[in-house]
């Protein structure tokens, strides 16, 4: 596959489908045996059109890839979260549908969203991902990111480790 077909633009209304398999594609590959079936599953089904399309009315920040007319992955971001990171940007979600892993979509959507979040006054940026999935956090470290903190996120009975990663420009 050539890059060059590649474009990552901001996301609006004609995406929400193309993001929304995505979404499922993605979190199914990447989370099925951490994340328990049911649970997964409640995910999913959450992140339908609706959510979608709300998240594209409020302005968030979502850029997607588009790899010749169909949505090969999207990035979601903004300002950080947590009270105590004023001043930095935070990247919330990542994901490629699985057969565009690997093929550098993921490292264009990253660059494009760390512009983004630098113009907007943001200097460092943080991004969570479940310890368990070794893609994230591999793609994560290789692109820079210094693990700075843990935490415990639970779906049902299950208690997974979140690494945070921060990186500045």
């Amino acid at each position: 596959m050539q890059e060059a077909l590649l474009s990552v633009r901001t996301a609006k209304a004609d995406d929400i489908a193309g993001m929304a398999d995505v979404y499922a594609a993605a979190w199914f590959h990447a989370y099925r045996g951490i994340i328990p079936g049911r649970e997964l599953d409640r995910m999913v089904r959450h992140r339908g059109g609706r959510w979608w399309r709300a998240a594209i009315q409020r302005g968030a920040g979502l850029l997607v890839a588009d790899f010749e007319d169909s949505i090969a992955g999207y990035i979601s971001y903004g300002r950080n979260r947590d009270a105590s990171a004023r001043g930095s940007g935070e990247i919330y979600e990542l994901y490629l549908l699985p057969e565009f892993q690997g093929l550098g979509f993921g490292r264009r959507l990253f660059r494009a969203a760390q512009s983004d979040l630098v113009r907007r006054g943001y200097g460092t940026l943080v991004v969570w991902a479940l310890a368990e999935n070794e893609l994230a956090t591999g793609f994560y470290e290789a692109m820079g990111g210094k693990p700075i903190a843990k935490a415990l996120e639970y779906f049902g009975a299950k208690v997974c480790e979140r690494v945070a990663y921060k990186f500045e420009r």
